[in-house]
């Protein structure tokens, strides 16, 4: 017996030796994203269903969001490595807040906030919804609803409140709604209508969506994790996108029942189709990749609309250093 502990040990030292990292060798890393498993978090669930985290030296435990669930004020307590934003608001607000907490990669060069409207009623473009009422939510007035009044002259007094149920919007052939491209159309879809949908980054709309952030902190310390997991994280998303994405689908499903292969399906369709994950920088620089100039566009608009105060630094946000690298370019397909 004691031989063969002998000889086990023995093995386990020469196996780390030559290059497989030996189980305690890993970096244990948490990670939340910002709402429950779906076809938005891919990437992540392909990169921990197919091994890359383990391959870049990390043990990832990835921790679903929710309703009631605040992954920023987690990150910020420390009690996360890494989140998931989904937008670039959250980044601004730190800096508006003095918290020093910044994004690292941005896998949504798009974002896919939609408005949605009945077809054939003279609702067919953005600038026609001016002056009708359109359902949004809370959030979403504090948001890109402050885009629309820049760059279309949409007024507060067309807000109707949004229930999170399409309902309202099936009941109502004027009826305007916000939606994500890759969820409500798909629902509303199901119900026999096929809708209008206006994918706000395609008019100019310049927020980044699926926002990896981190501590300050981490990034001093620790910058060879942070760029472990960058990379790892790009390397799912390639292997979701262009590969075979039964592996993290399977993830997915397992965390979230709800989600079915039909709406898995759609959801990846459509981020190919209006290139939500692979277009603009990060076509040349790689997935995640991010820019001074958007960053910077971004927070002129929010100032301009009163968000920020004039002279917000965007710079303190987010880093450069671990994106545009050309990283998991070679598997795209």
């Amino acid at each position: 017996m004691k031989q063969f502990v002998a000889a086990l040990i023995g093995a386990t030292v020469v196996t780390a030796a030559f290059g497989a990292p030996a189980a305690w060798a890993l970096d244990q890393v948490t990670f939340g994203t910002d709402w429950q498993a779906e076809a938005e978090h891919g990437g992540y669930y392909q990169a921990l269903a197919t091994g890359i985290y383990e391959k870049h030296g990390i043990k990832l435990t990835l921790r679903q969001g929710g309703p009631q669930v605040n992954h920023t004020q987690l990150l910020a307590a420390g009690r996360l490595d890494f989140d998931e934003a989904p937008n670039s608001f959250t980044g601004l607000n730190f800096v508006a807040q003095k918290v020093p907490m910044v994004a690292v990669a941005a896998f949504f060069q798009k974002d896919p906030s939609v408005l949605i409207a009945h077809a054939g009623v003279g609702n067919d473009s953005l600038p026609a919804l001016k002056g009708k009422p359109i359902m949004i939510g809370a959030d979403t007035r504090v948001g890109y609803w402050l885009f629309l009044k820049a760059k279309f002259g949409y007024t507060d007094d067309q807000i109707r409140p949004y229930n999170f149920n399409a309902a309202p919007f099936l009941a109502d052939k004027n009826a305007v709604q916000q939606g994500y491209l890759t969820s409500e159309p798909f629902i509303i879809e199901q119900q026999g209508v096929k809708p209008q949908v206006f994918l706000l980054a395609d008019v100019g709309y310049s927020s980044y969506g699926s926002l990896i952030e981190t501590s300050q902190k981490l990034i001093d310390t620790n910058p060879d994790l942070v760029q472990r997991f960058v990379d790892a994280s790009i390397e799912g998303w390639a292997s979701y996108m262009y590969g075979d994405p039964a592996p993290g689908n399977a993830l997915i499903k397992k965390d979230n029942p709800e989600q079915t292969d039909a709406l898995l399906a759609y959801a990846r369709e459509k981020m190919k189709v209006y290139g939500i994950i692979d277009s603009g920088d990060s076509s040349a620089n790689g997935i995640g990749a991010m820019s001074d100039a958007r960053w910077q566009d971004f927070t002129q608009t929010m100032t301009g609309q009163g968000l920020y105060p004039p002279g917000t630094d965007p710079s303190r946000a987010y880093t450069l250093r671990f994106v545009n690298k050309r990283v998991g370019n070679e598997l795209r397909k």
